[in-house]
């Protein structure tokens, strides 16, 4: 199994490729998914905010949220990657890892990234997810 992965995420899914050779293709090694993403805002929050009375006065106002909930999903999404790539760097299955995200999605990748000292880490700020493992080939730098 290759050390090299290359990680090709959106906002509800992430492949996950591995690469032998620096100028040979990529083979998909696992996918891992987030359908939440795909659902629109008003359907993740369905439930309306509740109520809360002000600390002075007989006055009540709706309590609003603090993220955007398809914002939210994309943050538990970000820390499930970082999980699944921090165990497999732990059991030693990768060694160096390119993450492939639109710049959003690579922000929060980069705040839930926790790997073991060794690791090699690049990032490429593309949005590659609706491509198919050739064409994700053909965007990457060629010395990786």
């Amino acid at each position: 199994m290759s050390s090299r992965w290359i990680v090709v995420a959106d906002s509800s899914q992430a492949r996950i490729f591995g690469m032998d050779d620096p100028q040979g293709g990529l083979q998909q090694l696992e996918t891992l998914e987030h359908p939440e993403a795909l659902k629109h805002a008003r359907d993740i929050n369905a439930d309306r905010p509740g109520r809360a009375f002000d600390s002075k006065g007989a006055g009540r106002h709706a309590m609003g949220t603090a993220v955007d909930p398809v914002e939210q999903e994309q943050i538990r999404f970000a820390k499930e990657i970082g999980a699944y790539l921090k165990a497999a760097c732990q059991d030693g299955r990768c060694k160096r890892l390119l993450l492939v995200a639109g710049p959003r999605l690579l922000g929060e990748l980069r705040q839930h990234l926790d790997l073991p000292p060794g690791v090699t880490v690049s990032e490429l700020e593309k949005n590659l997810g609706q491509f198919d493992a050739n064409e994700i080939r053909g965007h990457l730098p060629s010395h990786w």
